[in-house]
């Protein structure tokens, strides 16, 4: 606020008495201070602040106070500052909203004694407060010069501060004088740094404050121009380039050139034209050319709409793989990379002979199924070698997202077309062998259902017209040979496995996978292990005892890493200087592989032992397995407890074996109660474990069974035969009983090669399952009297 002497306002205020003598009203202010020797302008509009003003008469003498809080509407004593400016109003001026402009000038610094009023409003006894004034030094004189310069750097920086303020301080000569003006005058200065100012009555240290907030106030006002400087330079040379570019394309239209946008423009459109588009997104990419050739490189979307087109002129959209389908020779590719097989080898087969004589026929959307290891992606890889295309693999496990599948939409940032498309652009075919692996193992959350995606590009009466969200035109998906692989069904969603045509791969036999070894494994693993074949030589005796001890498993991964581990082996005895030959025998497995680690046919025959003891059958993802299920019985109350971490479907196969013992109890000659293990599809075994234990009868040696009873005594068919088959016979199973209606299964899935060593027994009744499994001898007639009520008394427990 610029300082006026009282010559220059021509106005003669009287002179106040002395403040101790009298009350005065106390005019309270919100975020204003009120400094002596400074005429402050003041809009008055509370009730009680307006009765103060039209109180006054002759005497126009106030106190102006700072309120503490701003936000309070009606202070209290207790709301106020305790230290004040005597002021006298010069000017009242009455506004249209009932307030009033007050012009008021501060006169002394004064302390509140007292409040003798409160309503309507405020009055009270002030004392003075007197200045502590410096004698005159050369500290004081520097200290009084760097504020003033300071003050006058900031003034001349600043836009709203006029320059007429550096004059006026330059004529005061007090320093309390010049600090009082110069806290005044700036605006940066809070209330509080004012109120401070105004109560510190030491004009020394009232000089090296307000030196302070002037050095920090000068360094902001500082940086703030630097940065306003540097946006405006940057504004400038936007300006300079975007005329230095218009005068380029004068003089390059006069001169008859194109610039490189044009240039761009022209080979993006070459691009389009000779991607060989339908109509519809010809003419989509086209409109997006136009806008891209009026648009600025500079712009926000000049990448984005380029990139755009770029996709859409790269896709294979007329590109086929243009190969003749040769069906001797594609059957010569499958039979070179699989063993065995049949089934897919003759549906691929079949597949291929259609499209021999309708090459416009759709795609089918084949499923491979079965354990790991069984060679379901090496599959699709003979498949495309086989037809002559491209093969692309896309991995589902662990996918969550269904912008993955259908792409993100073009106002994302960092926006691309989904993993199909983008596959398909890797092939650069639009027929391409299109894996997608462990479709079982789709996530789903939140940011959407990638199976639903699926349901459209898996769909041969839909993914003709497959759009991406990227690029939001159809694209045909109907000539890819779409191939998914699972270890099982019930995970994939209902509807995506209606759209596919399922093809099991069971587990390979012992058979299988020596011939596997010999004609796959063997020679991969000696040729990644930098050894010859003539420096290490596998018998079939040696590979069968791998097979046989050291895995059990459907596929052949761990028996090709068992033979990786014998081959490396070589390898280190060759880096040793050791150079004969290794013959892999049974002992050489042995010493390279550690102890056996499988013994299954001596296992079974050890446990089955005794009586309530029987080998299941069950399936897994993994292949089939066999299981042992166990019943035994204590002294109690005849109560029945299962153990083990059983489902719903468990448990009442084991109540219904339970049930079906009980009531023929007379007939087997036992009390009821049994314990079986956990099984699935074990309803037979529970029932002869029951029957075993209670009968003192030890099941045949190498026997198994599997099935389903109802409490009548029926056996069920079960699913999973081949399954179950196979992990018996690896496990040296010698007997399989199964139930009667399972027969075609076994004629249906299983070779005569499976099946060699292995008797299959087909039963409709229990009864049939006990006479197989439990042959009656002298030694093993029913129980006494005397047992069978010792019996009675034991509560059976797992």
């Amino acid at each position: 606020m610029a300082e006026k002497s009282r010559s220059e306002r021509n106005i003669q205020p009287k002179e106040p008495k002395e403040p101790e003598d009298r009350s005065l009203p106390i005019l309270p202010v919100r975020d204003t201070v009120l400094f002596p020797h400074a005429v402050l302008p003041l809009t008055v509009g509370r009730e009680s602040s307006v009765q103060l003003i039209n109180s006054l008469g002759e005497d126009k003498t106030i106190v102006v106070v700072a309120q503490r809080e701003a936000r309070v509407d009606a202070p209290q004593a207790s709301d106020l500052y305790t230290v004040g400016t005597l002021a006298v109003v010069h000017k009242v001026v009455k506004m249209p909203n009932q307030s009033l402009f007050v012009f008021a000038e501060g006169l002394e610094r004064v302390r509140l004694a007292e409040f003798t009023q409160l309503t309507p409003f405020m009055r009270g006894r002030v004392d003075p407060v007197p200045e502590a004034i410096p004698p005159k030094s050369s500290e004081v004189e520097a200290l009084q010069r760097n504020v003033l310069t300071l003050f006058q750097q900031i003034v001349a920086g600043s836009p709203t501060l006029s320059d007429e303020l550096s004059t006026v301080a330059m004529n005061i000569e007090e320093p309390g004088r010049l600090v009082d003006f110069i806290a005044s005058s700036l605006p940066s200065l809070s209330t509080a740094d004012k109120q401070d100012t105004l109560e510190t009555t030491d004009v020394r240290v009232r000089l090296e404050k307000i030196n302070h907030h002037l050095a920090k106030e000068l360094e902001v006002q500082q940086l703030r121009n630097k940065i306003q400087s540097e946006v405006q330079d940057r504004v400038q040379q936007t300006q300079r380039e975007y005329y230095l570019r218009e005068q380029m394309k004068a003089i390059q239209k006069e001169l008859g050139e194109q610039d490189e946008g044009a240039r761009d423009t022209e080979e993006l459109r070459q691009k389009i034209e000779n991607a060989g588009m339908p109509d519809e997104v010809k003419k989509e990419a086209l409109k997006e050319l136009g806008r891209l050739s009026r648009m600025s490189p500079m712009a926000a979307d000049y990448s984005v709409t380029r990139n755009y087109i770029e996709w859409l002129a790269i896709l294979p959209w007329a590109k086929t793989s243009g190969v003749e389908v040769d069906i001797p020779k594609a059957k010569e590719i499958l039979d070179t990379d699989h063993y065995d097989l049949q089934k897919v080898k003759d549906r691929i087969l079949d597949y291929l002979s259609v499209r021999r004589l309708k090459p416009g026929m759709k795609g089918p959307i084949l499923c491979f199924v079965g354990p790991p290891g069984v060679g379901k992606t090496s599959l699709g890889k003979s498949i495309a070698r086989a037809l002559g295309r491209k093969f692309v693999r896309l991995s589902l496990g662990g996918v969550h997202d269904e912008a993955e599948i259908r792409g993100h939409r073009r106002t994302y940032i960092g926006a691309l077309p989904g993993q199909i498309i983008q596959g398909i652009r890797r092939a650069e075919t639009k027929d391409p062998v299109f894996m997608l692996d462990e479709i079982d193992k789709v996530g789903r959350d939140f940011r959407g259902d990638p199976s639903s995606a699926l349901l459209e590009a898996l769909d041969p009466e839909q993914n003709s017209t497959f759009r991406d969200n990227y690029l939001d035109v159809t694209f045909d998906l109907s000539k890819v040979l779409f191939i998914t692989t699972a270890n099982m069904l019930d995970p994939i969603a209902e509807p995506l496995r209606d759209r596919m045509e399922i093809i099991e791969l069971q587990g390979y036999t012992e058979e299988e996978k020596v011939h596997i070894a010999f004609q796959y494994l063997i020679p991969r693993q000696v040729d990644e292990n930098g050894i010859t074949p003539e420096q290490i030589e596998f018998p079939e005796e040696g590979v069968r005892h791998v097979i046989r001890h050291y895995t059990r498993e459907a596929g052949v991964r761990n028996l090709e890493r068992n033979i990786g581990t014998i081959c490396r082996k070589q390898a280190r005895r060759l880096a040793e200087g050791k150079h004969d030959r290794l013959v892999v025998t049974k002992e050489v497995v042995q010493e390279l592989l550690g102890g056996i680690k499988i013994r299954s046919e001596g296992e079974i025959a050890e446990r089955t032992k005794r009586a309530g003891v029987v080998v299941g059958l069950a399936w897994t993802p993994s292949g089939g397995d066999i299981l042992f299920v166990e019943a035994n019985s204590m002294k109690g109350k005849g109560g029945f407890t299962m153990t083990g971490q059983i489902g719903q479907v468990m448990q009442e196969s084991m109540q219904a074996a339970l049930t079906w013992v009980r009531s023929n109890a007379v007939q087997l000659g036992i009390p009821a109660g049994a314990i079986p293990k956990d099984g699935p599809s074990a309803g037979v075994t529970m029932a002869t474990a029951l029957v075993s234990l209670l009968t003192a009868r030890a099941v045949r040696p190498l026997t198994a069974m599997t099935g389903e009873i109802t409490l009548s005594g029926n056996v069920l068919p079960i699913g999973g035969v081949k399954e179950k088959v196979l992990a018996a016979k690896r496990a040296g199973v010698m007997h399989v009983i199964l139930p009667a209606e399972n027969r075609t299964n076994v004629e249906e899935d299983l070779t005569p090669e499976q099946l060699e060593n292995v008797d299959i027994h087909y039963v409709k009744t229990i009864d049939e399952v006990l006479t197989l499994a439990l042959p009656s001898t002298a030694v093993e007639e029913r129980l006494d009297e005397e047992e069978r009520e010792k019996v009675l008394h034991e509560q059976p427990v797992s």
